[in-house]
């Protein structure tokens, strides 16, 4: 008979509260996951009818008053780090020095003012300050849990994992989707970039997203090899949507958070250079972002504003509308440790260009790549997937070939692997 780990998880968001690809990959991981583990997946927020088969899954929103006291009355939770709280965004955050980071305690559990854990934006305001108090009541939690194994997706939830691996012994994995260095490139020294060190530092193994961010974590967070396992996304088989186009054209398509790390301003010049060529292709840059308004006053001002559409956050119905008259697909991200956005468009054989600097190239061979800033190579590709066919086919042929292995039960199993090497 085969060994089921019994796995206690945390997450950060998840279906259907979902803001981007980290949900999305945690619910194909969980179902994939199901089949060989005893899992329960601790999150800060859920919905109480949403439910998956053999998941326990747990959101700190539907504790009560009275279960948040009976979590307290037996440990007094220590936390482990800084006591200041930094009043930001989710970029970027304030500094704080490392010896302050390891030795300060920066919180009590119990207090008379405890309340369930509810928030509605989860990446408004003060995130760090969200992410401390999802740990100080999820680490009670866990405390009264059987596992064999604590896994953490991104630095939101590894305080709690840190925690639990130190007050039990059990063996950590966390899983990395995205770092701070993506998010805001080599200078990000700060808190979070502290604890995804500390956290990668005490971990047993460092599952990466791609061997891109593998070599992130140990180029520039100094973690050994033996530890980081890439272990690549999955993606849910679809039934296309299938819709008829409104309009005459092509339509060039970017979808994800505008912000830095993503690239969107090549985007915007590349296209400025295909409207020369092509001046009835029509762009959509879907999502938000800190570099919306900024992108709209660039767009103006290059008397372009009729020839892009910003419809922001569009939910998977909406997506998938989109992606079904859509022509070609762009990633020009700065940092992208996987991107499943690529291949979801790849799912719907649109022809995908994408940076040399994003994980999901490592099994989309189907895709043309670009370095993130060369926009006139990124405006040629465009060009030449809209004006040659055979380009086109031969894309469409090699994609159906690569989304043969991008399975989350493959994901799965590898995760699984990796359990069984560090569970005694």
């Amino acid at each position: 008979m085969n060994f089921r780990p019994r796995v206690l998880m945390f997450g950060w968001e998840f279906p259907p509260v979902i803001s981007g690809g980290l949900g999305v990959a945690c619910l194909g991981l969980c179902k994939a996951m199901s089949p060989l583990a005893d899992l329960k997946m601790i999150i800060p927020k859920s919905v109480p009818d949403f439910k998956i088969p053999n998941i326990d899954l747990i959101g700190l929103n539907t504790l009560t008053r009275e279960q948040l006291k009976e979590l307290f009355k037996i440990e007094q939770y220590v936390g482990y780090g800084s006591t200041h709280y930094i009043s930001s965004g989710m970029q970027p955050y304030g500094s704080v020095g490392n010896d302050e980071f390891i030795s300060q305690k920066f919180y009590n559990v119990y207090h008379e003012d405890v309340q369930p854990f509810e928030i509605d934006a989860l990446y408004a305001g003060d995130v760090i300050k969200k992410a401390i108090e999802f740990s100080r009541i999820s680490v009670q939690y866990g405390l009264k849990q059987n596992f064999d194994v604590i896994h953490a997706h991104d630095w939101m939830t590894f305080l709690p994992a840190m925690e639990l691996k130190i007050k039990t012994g059990k063996p950590l994995v966390l899983h990395v989707h995205s770092t701070e260095y993506d998010r805001c490139g080599e200078g990000s020294k700060n808190w979070v970039y502290d604890l995804e060190k500390k956290a990668m530092e005490m971990a047993d193994r460092v599952i990466t997203v791609s061997r891109y961010t593998g070599y992130v974590c140990e180029k520039y967070y100094g973690i050994p090899e033996y530890k980081i396992k890439p272990v690549h996304n999955g993606v849910e088989a679809i039934n296309k949507t299938i819709r008829k186009r409104r309009f005459d054209g092509k339509l060039v398509i970017f979808f994800g958070r505008i912000t830095m790390q993503k690239g969107p301003e090549y985007f915007v010049e590349a296209a400025r250079i295909v409207l020369q060529h092509h001046p009835d292709v029509m762009f959509v840059m879907a999502g938000s972002g800190d570099l919306h308004k900024p992108l709209i006053e660039k767009i103006a001002r290059y008397k372009l504003g009729h020839k892009f559409f910003f419809p922001g956050f569009l939910n998977k119905q909406k997506l998938n509308d989109l992606l079904a008259v859509t022509d070609v697909y762009c990633m020009p991200s700065v940092s992208e440790p996987f991107g499943l956005s690529a291949v979801e468009a790849v799912q719907y054989g649109i022809p995908t260009i994408m940076s040399k600097t994003s994980g999901a190239g490592e099994v989309l061979s189907s895709a043309l790549k670009i370095d993130f800033w060369d926009t006139q190579k990124l405006a040629q590709y465009i060009i030449a997937s809209i004006d040659y066919k055979g380009l086109r086919d031969e894309m469409i042929e090699k994609s159906d070939t690569d989304l043969k292995d991008i399975t989350w039960e493959n994901t799965a199993k590898k995760v699984l692997s990796i359990y069984n090497e560090i569970i005694k």
